[in-house]
Formats: C-alpha cells, sequence, structure tokens
C-alpha cells in the first residue's frame, strides 16, 4: 500500500448522480487529503494526517507544494489515428468556402482517409503514441480512440491493429471503436446498403475474430449514412455482439433518436438537437455527449448542454480531436469554453469529463476517488480546484497517476 498527499484540496465526485444538473455544493471537497492505493486501487480517501496514523511504516508518496487532486479526465471520443493534416480545409472554412468546395479541393474527410492509407504502420503508430502522450500530460488516463479512416477491410484492420499496439505501449486505458461507417468510401462500387452490408460482413467479421474492438459507430448524417439505413445496421451490429454508439445530429436533428431507440451506449455530437429530442435522451440510459471542439473548429453552435442537463440527461464532455473539425485536442480547454457559453457549474463539468464519460464507454471503475475504484489522478500546482477551468487549460496538470503509478 502507498499513501498519496498531502492535498490541499481532494475533490472526490463521490455521491453526485449519474444524470441531470448538478450544483457545486454538491461536491465533496477534503482539505488536506490523501489517497491510500493498494494494488491499483484506492483504498480509502481522507484526510493525510489520519491515514498515516492509521497506518504506520506505509511507503508515503509526498505532493510538494500546494496542490490539488481531481480523479483522472476521461476522452470518449476521439479519432486520433490518423494520416496527414487538414490545416487548409481550416483556412478554406474560414475563408468562406462550403464543405462541399472543400471536399471538391480535396479535402474533407475523404483526404484524411487517403492520408491515412497511405501512410505505414510505423508512422500511424508513432503520431498515435505522440497524440496520446499530449492527452496523457493533460490528465486524461482513458481515450476512447476510432477507426474510420481507412473504409476498407484492409485498412481499417489497420487502424483497429495499431490502436492496439498501442494499447501495449502506454498506461493509458484505450478504448478502439470501429467507426468503419464514417462514410461510404468513393473507390467503393455500390451504394450505402451496399457498403453498410460489406462492413456487416467482411469487416465487423474480422474485428471480432482478433478481438480488436468491441464498439461500433455511425455517422447518421445527410453526407453520410440515413437514419433508416443506419438503425437497420446498429441493430445488426448489436446482433453480433458489439456496443454502439452514434454521431448524431450533428448539422441535422433526428439520428440522436435512433440512439435511443437501438440502445447506443451514447449519443455524439447533437449540436442540432432539437427539445423533443433532449426529452428522449433525458428518459433513456444513452449517454448525450457534447463534443465543444467540434462547434468550435467549425464555427456552429454548442451542443444544448444546459438543456440536456435541466431535463435530466446524462452529459459527457469529449473532445472528438479529429485531423478535420476539431484538430485542438485539449479536453479541458474546449470544456471550460462549454461552460462559459451553457452556463455549466463546475462540478457538471468535471462530471462530464470524469465518471459520466467514463460510463458512456461502459466502464464504471473509475471517475471518481472513491473506495475500490482505479487509481486515476491527476494534480493540479494550486490551493483552489475551481482554477482547473478558470483558466481555460492554461493550469497545466502537475502529476498525473495511473494506477497509483507516476507517469508525469
Amino acid at each position: 500500500m502507498k499513501l498519496f498527499g498531502p492535498f490541499k484540496q481532494l475533490v472526490t465526485l463521490a455521491d453526485l448522480p449519474l444524470r441531470g444538473k448538478i450544483s457545486d455544493v454538491q461536491l465533496e471537497i477534503i482539505v488536506d487529503g490523501g489517497i491510500l492505493v493498494n494494488d491499483s486501487k484506492i483504498q480509502k480517501v481522507g484526510n493525510f494526517e489520519i491515514l498515516r496514523s492509521e497506518n504506520q511504516n506505509i511507503e508515503i508518496e509526498h505532493i510538494e507544494g500546494e496542490q490539488i487532486v481531481l480523479p483522472a479526465f476521461v476522452d470518449s471520443h476521439t479519432h486520433i489515428c490518423f494520416g496527414g493534416n487538414r490545416a487548409n480545409d481550416f483556412a478554406m472554412r474560414n475563408a468562406g468556402k462550403t464543405y462541399l468546395e472543400i471536399a471538391e479541393n480535396g479535402g474533407g474527410i475523404w483526404s484524411s482517409v487517403q492520408h491515412t492509407r497511405n501512410a505505414s504502420e510505423e508512422e500511424l503508430l508513432k503520431t498515435l503514441l505522440e497524440r496520446i502522450n499530449i492527452l496523457t500530460d493533460l490528465g486524461i488516463t482513458t481515450i476512447e480512440v476510432k477507426s474510420g479512416y481507412g473504409l476498407d477491410v484492409e485498412n481499417e484492420l489497420k487502424m483497429l491493429r495499431i490502436i492496439k499496439e498501442a494499447q501495449s505501449q502506454t498506461q493509458a486505458t484505450l478504448v478502439p471503436t470501429c467507426l468503419s461507417a464514417h462514410l461510404k468510401p468513393r473507390d467503393f462500387k455500390g451504394d450505402n446498403k451496399a457498403y453498410l452490408d460489406y462492413i456487416l460482413n467482411e469487416i465487423l467479421p474480422k474485428v471480432k475474430e482478433e478481438k480488436l474492438s468491441d464498439r461500433v459507430d455511425i455517422f447518421i448524417e445527410k453526407s453520410a449514412f440515413q437514419p433508416e439505413e443506419s438503425k437497420e445496421f446498429l441493430l445488426k451490429t448489436k446482433d453480433l455482439g458489439f456496443q454502439i454508439t452514434v454521431h448524431a445530429d450533428q448539422f441535422t436533428p433526428g439520428s440522436s433518436r435512433i440512439a435511443v431507440e437501438v440502445g447506443a451506449k451514447s449519443a455524439d455530437h447533437l449540436e442540432a438537437t432539437i427539445d423533443e429530442d433532449i426529452q428522449f435522451l433525458a428518459q433513456s440510459d444513452t449517454v448525450a455527449t457534447a463534443l465543444p471542439g467540434a462547434s468550435l473548429g467549425l464555427g456552429e453552435k454548442f451542443t444544448p448542454a444546459r438543456k440536456l442537463l435541466d431535463a435530466g440527461a446524462i452529459l459527457a464532455i469529449a473532445s472528438d480531436w479529429n485531423p478535420g473539425s476539431a484538430p485542438m485536442g485539449n479536453l479541458i480547454t474546449q470544456a471550460s469554453i462549454l461552460a462559459t457559453y451553457e452556463k455549466l457549474t463546475t462540478a457538471e463539468v468535471l462530471a462530464g469529463m470524469t465518471f459520466r464519460s467514463a460510463f458512456a464507454l461502459g466502464l464504471e471503475d473509475r471517475g471518481r476517488l472513491e473506495n475500490g475504484l482505479k487509481a486515476d489522478f491527476v494534480t493540479f500546482k494550486t490551493d483552489n480546484f475551481q482554477n482547473v477551468l478558470y483558466n481555460q487549460g492554461s493550469l497545466k496538470a502537475e502529476n498525473v497517476f495511473i494506477d497509483g503509478i507516476k507517469v508525469k
């Protein structure tokens, strides 16, 4: 066993609700706190001196100076395995070009598909690990990583195998998700239904055989896959034993309702979600995942996070780090900005980046500092935990621990 501390403030996030709004007065804050860790799990949290007196001769990892500690963050939606760069897309978009015009000029998702297909496995692994390290340094220790820039058997499997290899080279938890249904590739001979059948019959059986992912995602949108064909595809993937998640309501409403109807773990984006579908989400266990990075990258409105919480939905906040619409990758900055525009409490933002995001990934063993949970936590050199969001990402993590082992 090892005792960590003392921490000026230890913010446990214990006993907070999974769904709906949270007041900051509900936060449990232990002054001069300590965390007792045994075999990668939290044994106990409490006052540091009391824990030390209760555990004579215990190994102690002293935290120097005034630092606060939070549960480590969870980024439940990223596309960080990719090749190439789409800075020109960003410049063209800001110069007034439309999505279609950018695609016609060689940009868009298809550009990333070509770059990723052409990249070597060594190059993709190297850049993926670099991005994982960036996130880990921010205090993000659980990271969902999607495929979706391969879009054929060979290259989707290449991406998922690289994600699996990256897991063997990082202490962070990677959650691979198969997003072969990102859009129909231009070089596929057939319509959307034929391509979705190709995924079901050619890609997913191999994914399952090699145990590369147990999650499937689809982009439901006018420019990608239509509602009814997507619903049929999702139900079939469930029959194959996969968890499902959905890119929903990014530009047009309606697909979040499909996510709920098929029992998706989460519906992500939701910038275009209408009030009646907010109520539909709120009455389900499907997590509503806000992706403020995409709103910032595209200049679009934010997910209606305040309305979702007030209705009783489970709100997660993720980065959507990708080479096109959300290139920033800094979850803390994005969440802080979302809080400003949507009037979210500090407690709601922290919950959205920790245990609520973990729930979206089917991981209920992390995201709080409580007995029996995974010992992933992050410290910041400040005497007030509110400064983490107040500084909008400029206050950097001081120490990051995974399973009670310091990784930063």
